[in-house]
């Protein structure tokens, strides 16, 4: 992890000031950062300048809008300065938090194999090697009868390791293989910023192509093998708005540019690979156009053409469309219809609509059709036999837990691909004969040093919404826990964009739980873990909502001896951590601390700049500030604009200078104005890593580093220092 701190020798906090650092807050002139020297870390004090716009006929400040300028060198100054405070004021915690990375590492099997899996006549998988931070990509040819065959020589594809080389952040964000196996095309990011690179490799040769394009986000082959489409965002809104047609050894040509603001599109293949599907979605409507994977040079069709509110993807399969929509079923319903007239008369039902069930993933096959839904917090599968017409269920007994499709590529696939996991259920992966229901375990996460899953329990909690709604939560500790209000507590939360909060496992909390930890994640409103209209009550002009259910959440936990106030430390995450800034807004005496990473808290600023990244696709979610009414509803809960003279928690904000999804200058300017502002003597924290983005760093070993310090934090906050 590459922090630049500045130089911190024993408790001194050493700063060197620039020369501009005097200059008066009220000039427009921005000063780097003004902080005393002293014999005890002093945290930087950054200045202020002069901002100012009118907003629906309000003057708007901003007295720290000068840290917007990430190629100043003030600004990169004042992060620095930032990283050098919290790195003198965890300097307790460091040990505690190696050690909490030496845990986690040693319950990893670093090197590993994950379950191959077919496409065509090779089996594709990803491995690892202990010491290495990143995965390497092989396949091996299938036998005669098409089994995996582990005596095949391994083929290389993608050693990550050797491309990550020289760099301080890497991600393979895609690959895909030509139909005749010879071409690989994949994706890559060098600065955490998500600006994927297009390669492409001869996998005959080892050689790559000339054939190269900057900032794309999906591609697919045509069944030709040297034709390929791909999608490209746009270099300053980052909005996945192009769709180009490259024959390999010739010129790209752009074939089509999605001009509404609100909407991205992206690009793939049928199941079948018989088509090239071409998707345009924004939040709340889609559009989906087929070309025939072996006519390239044919124009993409509208299936069903763009009307306002209507949702809807297809698959193919014998001649017929599979189609997911939304039409007269808020909650999905599946319809199919000739290809060659889907139009809405032609629909006849495969799934019907259920107020209280969710359908989301559906998969196509030769012989079946899987579908995943989601019903009170939980998924399921069920699975159709087009043969038989029968429906089987594939469902689990555990009282919360995850289960999914885990990719199943080929159209002629007799048995489901699916994970499962639970909170205290490594992840595992099996294989589901379609026809007979018979589940086959093909390999489990492995605990190093083994895992009894027995010491330790979970369990679906209610707790009431201030308007009498019922909210879910899942909770996960050791058996033994007092429930006297006196357990150390972390409750986490996310409740946006539709996306659901999952029961998973995870190798490092068992460094909390074991530490009498409980752990708690809440489904508040905003996602679609009861459904579309628990998303729809929790955006737009009912975001509010969302906050209200955490806190309620947090409320029930402590009337019922869960834990206690001050024994209650929250984590949220990017939209999960306005949710940290909003509720901290609302109720700051609730909790003990607060965890936010990369998170989204200079709302209005950032809502009102339609030339920052995916800003105006984000109004159908949020609203358009340019609308008074939103605007007005949306300042009232924004967490920068809200911040006030009072007491707040102990808070550490996390967030890396390259991000694109929230810009670093959120994180940076809401600790600013919170430290200018708030009245306690809690320790309030930025740490930025330098070399990220979003996601934090790249490699597995650097992001365990990461976790562990923010754990080791969290557990000094509550005394417990080893």
């Amino acid at each position: 992890m590459s922090l630049h701190p500045w130089s911190v020798l024993g408790a001194t906090f050493v700063i060197a000031l620039s020369s501009s650092a005097n200059i008066n807050a009220q000039t427009n002139v921005p000063p780097t950062v003004k902080a005393p020297m002293t014999t005890m870390p002093v945290p930087p004090i950054a200045a202020k300048s002069n901002w100012s716009e009118v907003r629906h006929g309000e003057t708007v400040t901003d007295d720290y809008r000068w840290l917007q300028k990430k190629e100043d060198p003030k600004v990169i100054d004042y992060l620095n300065a930032e990283n050098a405070y919290t790195q003198a004021m965890t300097s307790g915690v460091q040990a505690l938090a190696d050690k909490l990375f030496a845990e986690t590492k040693g319950r990893m099997k670093e090197t590993d194999l994950s379950v191959p899996v077919r496409r065509g006549k090779y089996y594709y998988y990803s491995r690892t090697e202990a010491g290495k931070q990143y995965g390497i990509n092989c396949r091996r040819l299938a036998d005669a009868k098409l089994n995996y065959d582990e005596k095949a020589v391994e083929e290389v594809l993608l050693d990550q390791n050797e491309l990550a080389k020289g760099q301080k952040f890497f991600m393979v964000a895609g690959t895909s293989v030509s139909p005749d196996d010879r071409y690989l095309a994949y994706l890559t990011d060098t600065t955490g910023y998500r600006q994927f690179k297009l390669q492409i490799k001869d996998l005959k040769t080892g050689e790559l192509l000339k054939d190269t394009a900057e900032r794309v986000t999906s591609m697919a082959w045509a069944a030709d093998n040297k034709t390929m489409f791909y999608v490209q965002e746009d270099a300053t809104t980052k909005r996945s708005d192009r769709l180009f047609r490259l024959i390999l050894g010739d010129k790209a040509n752009e074939i089509y540019h999605e001009k509404v603001e609100q909407f991205s599109i992206g690009v793939g293949t049928s199941r079948d690979r018989k088509f090239i599907q071409l998707q345009a979605y924004a939040t709340d409507t889609s559009e989906a156009w087929l070309l025939p994977a072996n006519q390239p040079q044919a124009n993409f069709k509208s299936v069903l053409g763009r009307e306002k509110g209507h949702r809807y993807n297809v698959e193919h399969r014998d001649g017929s469309l599979y189609i997911r929509t939304n039409k007269n079923a808020k909650n999905f319903r599946i319809v199919t219809a000739p290809l060659t007239n889907p139009t809405e008369k032609n629909w006849k039902e495969v799934v019907k609509h259920d107020d209280n069930v969710l359908v989301g993933n559906y998969e196509v096959f030769r012989d079946y059709l899987a579908v995943t839904e989601k019903t009170q917090a939980l998924n399921r599968t069920r699975i159709f036999n087009f043969k038989t017409k029968q429906w089987k269920s594939v469902q689990f007994n555990d009282e919360v837990y995850l289960a999914n499709s885990a990719g199943t590529p080929e159209f002629t696939a007799q048995k489901l691909r699916m994970s499962y996991q639970s909170p205290t259920t490594p992840p595992m992966v099996m294989d589901v004969n379609m026809a007979t229901g018979e589940r086959t375990i093909l390999k489990q996460q492995e605990v190093v040093g083994g895992f009894d899953a027995s010491k330790y329990e979970a369990r679906r909690l209610w707790a009431t919404a201030k308007d009498g709604v019922k909210v879910p939560l899942w909770a996960v500790y050791k058996k033994g826990v007092k429930f006297d209000g006196t357990a150390p507590t972390l409750l986490y939360s996310y409740g946006s964009y539709g996306i659901s909060t999952e029961a998973t496992f995870a190798l490092s909390r068992l460094s909390l739980l074991d530490r009498g930890v409980i752990y708690v994640q809440a489904h508040i409103r905003g996602g679609t873990d009861l459904g579309e209209r628990w998303h729809e009550d929790g955006m737009l002009m009912k975001k509010k909502n969302t906050f209200t259910d955490f806190i309620a959440a947090a409320e029930f936990l402590i009337q019922e001896k869960w834990t206690s106030k001050d024994k209650l430390i929250i984590q949220g995450g990017s939209a999960g951590g306005l949710l940290m800034g909003a509720v901290v807004n609302m109720r700051p005496d609730l909790f003990k601390a607060v965890h936010a990473a990369v998170p989204f808290v200079d709302v209005m600023n950032t809502m009102m700049d339609a030339s920052l990244p995916l800003t105006t696709g984000e109004y159908l979610e949020w609203g358009d500030p340019n609308n008074k009414a939103a605007y007005d509803y949306m300042r009232s809960y924004s967490p920068y604009d809200n911040i006030e003279k009072k007491a707040y928690p102990a808070m550490l904000v996390t967030t890396g200078l390259n991000d694109s999804q929230v810009m670093y200058w959120e994180p940076a300017k809401y600790v600013a104005k919170l430290r200018a502002h708030k009245t306690d003597n809690n320790p309030l924290l930025l740490k930025t890593n330098m070399a990220a983005g979003h996601g934090g760093a790249s490699g597995r070993y650097d992001a365990i580093k990461e976790g562990a310090f923010n754990f080791a934090w969290m557990l000094s906050q509550w005394g417990i220092t080893e």
